[in-house]
């Protein structure tokens, strides 16, 4: 194993032209479950293995890398829903603050304002939330919202998938109107029953990489932790990939703070873009929008009448508001041209955010049912 660096002296932010090699492939492109991802990185980048590690190692240890891991398809594995939340405007930093530290279930936690006043802008707290399966959302949202004293919930399960990836430093050089030859395929959210031992494989594949981890054979410590021979341990993880539960290997930005060096930000503004299509049309036009590379996420999700009934939303980062809207001016233009209606858009630019993965563990759902079982904010 690579021996961890401990001092930078080697270029660590992002833009730098090896590391923006590097991460142009890390970022989003190592598809499912993958062996040797520190070689695969290496070879699609054209990057030497032990500079790639020696860099990926560097920028997380710097902070420029927020983290290292194996996603999973969570939606295949979870109960989950994106939550807008009406709060007290007092009351909204003490309860991001709550959902983002004392939450497991809550991943993306996100302060939402708009432009102008339109429907749903007083829902200014936006979370993530993933349950086990067999668990309520609306139960666990409910707990949520007697601990915090907010007002009101809305949940907006994924009824499809079209784009979900990463790609910051890829995605910089994306013009507007840029897209595929072929619509986005959706993907379904339909839950998938595991055994005890995949779910043991599972557990140990998701966590984040330690520094040290990072080098030629990066499952051997999972591997133990799972009771297994390395050879065991990925043959079980490539059965669950075979069994579309495995995202891809990444390397996670830190892309809404300033690096800690040079103060460098990767993005700085995200929008989430509402479309309201004609009711039936909703994987036609979530195919459309998807195709265009510059969304990180794009699902099919049901807002209802508190957003105007919205049911395309797509995400969007970059580092200059106009340019962001000429992205969403283009893919208007193209639901024009292929004779899709939008009746209602609008954008929800986001403001303070922190980012960590949603747990799925049932024991761990459970005991945190049992500790907050009663009480609040206010009383601890």
């Amino acid at each position: 194993m690579s021996e961890p660096v401990t001092s930078f002296h080697v270029p660590v932010e992002h833009d730098d032209e090896i590391n923006s090699r590097i991460l142009a492939v890390s970022e989003d492109h190592l598809s499912g479950f993958h062996r040797y991802p520190f070689q695969t990185i290496a070879e699609r980048s054209g990057v030497e293995f032990d500079q790639v590690v020696e860099r990926i190692q560097a920028m997380l240890a710097a902070g420029v890398i927020r983290r290292v891991r194996q996603t999973l398809l969570a939606t295949k594995l979870a109960h989950g829903a994106l939550v807008a939340w009406r709060c007290d405007p007092d009351r909204l930093d003490e309860t991001f603050d709550f959902m983002f530290q004392n939450d497991p279930f809550s991943g993306h936690v996100v302060t939402r304002s708009t432009d102008r006043k339109v429907s749903g802008s007083d829902y200014r707290l936006w979370t993530t939330l993933k349950v086990p399966q067999g668990e309520s959302l609306e139960e666990h949202a409910s707990v949520l919202k007697r601990i915090t004293g907010a007002h009101e919930f809305i949940l907006m399960p994924a009824k499809g998938i079209f784009s979900l990836g990463v790609g910051h430093v890829r995605r910089k050089s994306i013009e507007p109107g840029a897209r595929a030859d072929e619509p986005a395929q959706m993907m379904t959210t339909t839950v998938v029953d595991l055994d005890e031992d995949e779910w043991n494989v599972l557990l140990a594949l998701k966590g984040d990489f330690a520094i040290d981890e990072i080098g030629p054979e990066p499952w051997a410590g999972r591997a133990e932790q799972a009771g297994m021979t390395v050879e065991e341990f990925c043959e079980m993880a490539k059965r669950l990939d075979e069994k579309k539960v495995i995202g891809r290997y990444s390397t996670f930005l830190e892309h809404v703070k300033p690096s800690q060096g040079a103060g460098k930000r990767v993005t700085r503004f995200n929008g989430l873009f509402h479309w309201k299509v004609p009711k039936g049309r909703e994987q036609e036009a979530g195919g459309q929008i998807g195709r265009h590379p510059i969304l990180t996420h794009c699902y099919w999700r049901e807002g209802g009448p508190a957003f105007g009934n919205v049911n395309i939303m797509g995400v969007l980062h970059g580092t200059d508001r106009g340019r962001m809207l000429e992205h969403k001016a283009a893919i208007d233009a193209f639901l024009e041209a292929e004779g899709i209606p939008v009746d209602y858009t609008n954008v929800f630019w986001g403001g303070r955010s922190e980012i960590k993965p949603s747990e799925i563990s049932p024991a761990i759902y459970h005991a945190w049912h049992a500790k907050h079982s009663a009480g609040g904010l206010a009383g601890g």
